[in-house]
């Protein structure tokens, strides 16, 4: 018999009594059990993100040297709690915290920039709520107390033609970490200002060239805190990250 013979012969004795026959092995369901993979894998991905841990990319150089341009990290979103902005789309409609506990001073954090919700910044805290915070000269104080800051050598700089000042700055409670000093700026001189309870005073570790709470981004709510940068995992730009994979976690060093 022909091939296409004992094929028509099969279907002709098979088909009809094909509904008959259920399939009773799991994985005999194959669009179902497809479906079932990727809505569990879905919201499997919607829990770690929302509640656990959430990834960003660094676009730009504000953080610079501890994060630089292409650098991809993980963020605590367990580490204060719980907030309308911690999970996507606003499904999670609660007003303040839950599960809160408060940032220190020195966390590198991501934060939704409080002019534009929308928007996500990552920049570090070095004033607490009710503290006096000023830059004088590129320094800067708290409570009218100058801030340890030391030279480190330099650091080649993209934006500019030659390596720039690298600093290290301590921050009273042993948190340290390094700064540029591109030169001098307008905010290397600011009015004091007094932060509010329930916000935060946010820098960016490249002084001279960040748009953060001396300027645009203003005090932080504790509600706009979105988690805390904990390990970078990949440069896109093919960066060397190895020494700067632990993002906090600093004190003492």
């Amino acid at each position: 018999m022909s091939g296409i013979g004992a094929m028509v012969l099969w279907v002709a004795l098979v088909v009809p009594f094909a509904h008959r026959f259920k399939p009773t092995k799991w994985y005999s369901h194959g669009l179902s059990v497809l479906l079932l993979v990727c809505l569990t894998s879905f919201a499997a991905a919607m829990v770690i993100r929302s509640f656990l841990f959430q990834p960003f990319s660094i676009p730009s150089g504000s953080m610079t040297p501890t994060l630089q341009g292409g650098d991809y990290l993980f963020v605590s979103k367990f580490a204060y709690g719980y907030s309308r902005y911690s999970v996507p789309f606003g499904l999670l409609p609660i007003e303040g915290r839950m599960f809160g506990a408060e940032p220190k001073r020195g966390d590198v954090v991501v934060f939704k920039f409080p002019p534009d919700p929308e928007v996500d910044y990552i920049q570090r805290i070095v004033g607490l709520p009710g503290e006096k915070i000023q830059m004088v000269n590129g320094v800067l104080h708290i409570n009218d107390v100058t801030v340890g800051l030391e030279d480190a050598g330099t650091f080649p700089y993209e934006d500019a033609a030659q390596p720039v000042k690298l600093q290290r700055e301590t921050l009273p409670g042993g948190v340290s970490h390094l700064v540029l000093d591109l030169g001098n700026s307008i905010g290397d001189d600011t009015r004091p200002f007094t932060v509010p309870e329930g916000h935060y005073f946010v820098l960016g570790d490249n002084r001279d060239n960040a748009s953060d709470s001396r300027f645009s981004v203003g005090f932080v709510p504790y509600e706009n805190l979105v988690g805390r940068a904990v390990r970078l995992y990949w440069n896109s730009k093919g960066a060397d990250y190895s020494s700067r994979q632990i993002v906090n976690g600093s004190a003492g060093k």
